[in-house]
């Protein structure tokens, strides 16, 4: 599992290999939505006809008024919440950031084809109708494999990430069916087949791309003070629209306004008990920015699956209460364990962010379901929250609750088995992945400019009007020079 596979070196030029792929890849989606996408009745030209014909009396019924606010804060999570929380590294921002656009760019593309598949394939026409909820929707699948990109941050090529994205998609695509559809359990924010999946894939392809030498990198494995910074920038970005991310996709009403609330107050919670356990664990006392940028999202993201569900304020706050002190001790303690005795290395600590809270907010919701009552929810109330229609209309909570645990399982499962299968994928020779010696840095994928500039500043700024205003003369700069 080191830097060679059957004597073979590493060649990081990927000149062929990612214009390949990237644009094969790109037909191959122009393709396949020719034949297979359209738009939904609410975003077709005949809305107007659909509008009469359901009695509709308003544009503003249109389902894009009230779900597009939501999917705003959900593309910023993805593109510059989560690619931004990735900048610690103090030599592989452009990496974390652009490798981050990259991955989001292509899975939302392959995200929709995959979930229309499985959730709104007309079996009529065979045709795939997306809205703006089907964006929401490919938004969340890719957050599963930028979750795993934090396992595997900085010790992979860009091919790879494409490869990791495109089964990632894949099997979040059918997890999610068996979990939503099959086993009909409630995840309106994901814990379960976001966190838990995205967690455990990422960290099942680390271990089997494990690196006895990385230690070699170890000078580029840190942050420095500026790049702590930009990824608290992430940070907050995600702290501040993660409400909109739990409750983007719940039903209009009371499960929608209930999910912003749970979310808002565990995400407060986690605060405070991070900086605590932070404090407690350092010497004199001192915080450490790796608690702060992460662990104060735990409470968000435990809180997915319960959101929608009457588990109360206070419930909410010991939900973000808890899994703030747990994701911080993780860190401490985990991590190191984790890297010395499993040989799993994981760069960004999705282990404690994202596998353990998604896992944690799984049972969570399975055990707020279980102990759901007709006094707390009212018998239409049960029926809205936990979908007990159709086939499932005599469906209990009991039974519900046992459902959520088992959905949570096979998240778990195909985290872990699928992270293990695409893992041994990646260590085939032929992806252009560094040298244990040469992880954590943008030069080996990135043109990265000189950083030390020995220009006086006042020349740099008339070098710079210079090539913006050839016909300005010198003797305007000589006297500032001077």
């Amino acid at each position: 599992m080191g830097n060679c596979f059957f004597g073979a070196t590493k060649n990081t030029n990927v000149r062929v290999s990612l214009p390949a792929v990237c644009f094969v890849w790109q037909v191959a989606m122009i393709i396949l939505f020719g034949v297979f996408i359209r738009y939904d009745e609410e975003s077709d030209a005949h809305w107007q006809e659909f509008r009469i014909e359901h009695n509709i009396t308003s544009d503003i019924e249109n389902d894009f008024y009230f779900r597009y606010p939501s999917f705003q804060d959900v593309h910023v999570m993805i593109f510059v919440g989560f690619g931004f929380l990735m900048t610690f590294l103090k030599r592989y921002s452009f990496g974390a950031v652009g490798f981050n656009f990259l991955v989001a760019a292509f899975g939302i593309q392959w995200a929709l084809l995959m979930q229309g598949w499985f959730h709104s394939l007309d079996p009529a026409t065979g045709k795939i109708f997306i809205g703006i909820e089907s964006l929401i929707n490919a938004d969340f699948c890719v957050a599963g494999c930028l979750i795993a990109y934090g396992a595997v941050l900085g010790k992979v090529s860009p091919v790879q990430l494409l490869v990791l994205t495109l089964f990632g998609v894949t099997l979040f695509a059918v997890e999610e069916y068996i979990i939503l559809t099959l086993l009909h359990a409630r995840d309106a924010g994901g814990s379960m087949v976001i966190h838990a999946f995205g967690g455990y894939y990422g960290l099942a392809i680390s271990w089997v791309l494990y690196r006895p030498n990385l230690h070699q990198s170890k000078r580029l494995n840190g942050s420095v003070y500026h790049s702590d910074v930009f990824a608290m920038i992430g940070t907050l970005f995600l702290w501040m629209f993660w409400p909109s991310f739990n409750s983007a996709i719940t039903d209009h009403g009371d499960g929608q306004h209930r999910a912003a609330i749970n979310t808002y107050l565990a995400l407060a919670s986690s605060v405070l008990t991070a900086v605590a356990i932070s404090s407690l664990t350092q010497k004199k006392g001192k915080l450490d920015m790796v608690h702060i940028q992460n662990s104060t999202l735990a409470g968000g993201v435990a809180m997915g699956t319960a959101a929608e569900f009457m588990i109360s304020p206070y419930g909410s706050l010991i939900v973000g209460f808890s899994c703030g002190i747990i994701s911080t001790f993780g860190y401490v303690f985990v991590t190191p364990f984790l890297e010395s005795r499993l040989k799993l290395q994981d760069t960004c600590g999705v282990h404690n962010l994202h596998a353990v809270p998604g896992m944690l907010g799984g049972f969570i919701g399975a055990i707020v379901a279980a102990s759901a009552t007709e006094a707390v929810y009212s018998r239409e109330g049960l029926i809205n929250t936990f979908d007990f229609e159709g086939a499932f209309a005599d469906r209990s909570v009991g039974t519900q609750g046992g459902f959520q645990a088992a959905g949570t399982c096979v998240a778990i499962a195909f985290g872990l088995v699928g992270g293990a299968i695409v893992g041994l994928i990646l260590k085939l020779p032929i992806w252009g992945d560094p040298a244990d010696d040469n992880c954590y840095d943008d030069e080996v994928y990135w043109e990265v400019p000189e950083e030390d500039e020995s220009i006086p500043p006042i020349l740099e700024y008339n070098n710079h009007m210079t090539h913006k205003h050839q016909d300005i003369s010198e003797s305007n700069f000589s006297v500032e020079q001077s």
